[in-house]
């Protein structure tokens, strides 16, 4: 059985998300095996960001050393490994330390997956980012949903996480023991190279807006959505619980079927539709005066942010003034500080204003966002390279 290279980076998207839903849906389950209050769970979990960081500054050299298919043993599997042993850990301080070296695979997950899928896209003249960040979304989405079933019928953290561990160190060691490493693009004249360190220059900063203002759309949907539907409506929790369906599942859709749109379409004006979806989703969650528009709000918060993110990856990997691993990194700093950090920050927002502000605050983003795409992102429909067909638009993408 013949796996295209493509399905291979899916299944390390979807299995990473996969083992980290699973420990988000046990969370409660781990703060009362440590004993913690919310205040310490939240600085014991910033260890994970400490060490994404940390691979996102430092870790491009070592990707490109490792190549693509020993990376992804390590970033895949390690984290799935490494969670399974969290419930059974004997103090905070330990989770801290484990969470912060999965940081680091993490980090260089990031960087791993999203170069090898743009050297893919430069060897094919095919579109596979937003079908890739989708199956992330849709690997969360799952997991979550069942781990909330698991939870709920009794069955030990300990026996969760082992048993995820076990299938995603099964199975996706299997797919990723088959891949092959993309073939680099050539160097194109007056690239740089030799860097060590990837921080954000002037000319990525339009697209780190970009990414900022979709991060942030997703940190208010999914952190605060159920929490806004019951403070401000005080609706049943099953309806309360609609606005994060409805924005994951948007989100999940729109990001396995934007490729063939981004190329019919262009990224410049696929990019800026969407946000301008997110910000109308934004300010209805805002003003809504009853709960379904504020549900329509969250699900055009999903789709509006869905695809955003993954076009200014693309955007960046081909960029010419450093290598793709270092421009994708650092895109990928900015995206994690505020993946980390917007929600604390949303959080205080809500408790010292109101939580409709949460979501109002993120218009002057999600506007600057919109203005950065208008000249940040490419016009190309198809970047075919040349003698290569362009990928054809049929009913799978």
């Amino acid at each position: 059985m013949r796996i295209e290279p493509q399905h291979r980076i899916y299944a390390c998207f979807f299995f990473f998300a996969v083992t980290t839903g699973a420990l988000m849906a046990r969370l409660p389950d781990i703060q009362t095996h440590f004993g913690l209050t919310e205040g310490q769970l939240g600085l014991t979990m910033i260890g994970m960001a400490i060490g994404s960081l940390i691979a996102l500054t430092v870790g491009a050299p070592i990707v490109e050393k490792l190549g693509f298919r020993t990376t992804a043993f390590f970033t895949t599997l390690g984290p799935a490994i490494l969670f399974a042993t969290i419930p059974w850990l004997p103090v905070a301080p330990a989770m801290f330390a484990v969470l912060f070296i999965v940081g680091l695979l993490a980090g260089a997950l990031e960087i791993n997956l999203n170069v090898e899928i743009d050297r893919l896209e430069a060897q094919s003249g095919k579109r596979y980012m937003n079908r890739a960040h989708g199956f992330w979304s849709v690997g969360f989405f799952v997991t979550a949903l069942f781990g909330a079933m698991i939870r709920q019928s009794g069955v030990s953290a300990g026996l969760h996480m082992g048993a995820v561990a076990l299938i995603v160190v099964v199975i996706g060691g299997w797919l990723i023991y088959g891949a092959t490493n993309a073939p680099k693009k050539p160097q194109a004249a007056g690239e740089a190279s030799g860097h060590h360190f990837a921080f954000p220059n002037l000319g990525l900063l339009p697209l780190c807006l970009i990414g900022f203002a979709a991060f942030l759309v997703e940190g208010a949907g999914i952190d605060w959505s159920a929490i806004y539907m019951r403070d401000v409506f005080a609706v049943e929790p099953f309806v309360g619980g609609m606005g994060l369906t409805l924005f994951a599942f948007f989100m999940a859709v729109m990001r396995l079927s934007a490729d063939p749109i981004v190329s019919r379409y262009g990224p410049r004006n696929v990019a800026m539709v969407m946000l301008s979806f997110a910000s109308l989703g934004a300010l209805a969650v805002g003003v809504a005066p009853h709960p379904a528009l504020a549900l329509l709000g969250f699900a055009l918060m999903g789709a509006g942010c869905s695809a955003v993110y993954p076009l200014a990856v693309s955007a960046a990997a081909q960029r010419t003034d450093r290598p793709a691993a270092v421009n994708v990194a650092a895109l990928g700093q900015v995206s994690f500080v505020v993946f980390f950090l917007a929600p604390p920050l949303l959080g205080f927002v809500a408790e010292y204003i109101h939580i409709r502000a949460s979501y109002l605050i993120c218009l002057p983003l999600l506007l600057a966002g919109l203005w950065a795409s208008s000249f940040a992102l490419g016009t190309k429909k198809v970047d075919t390279p040349p003698g290569m067909p362009a990928e054809p638009l049929g009913p799978n993408g």
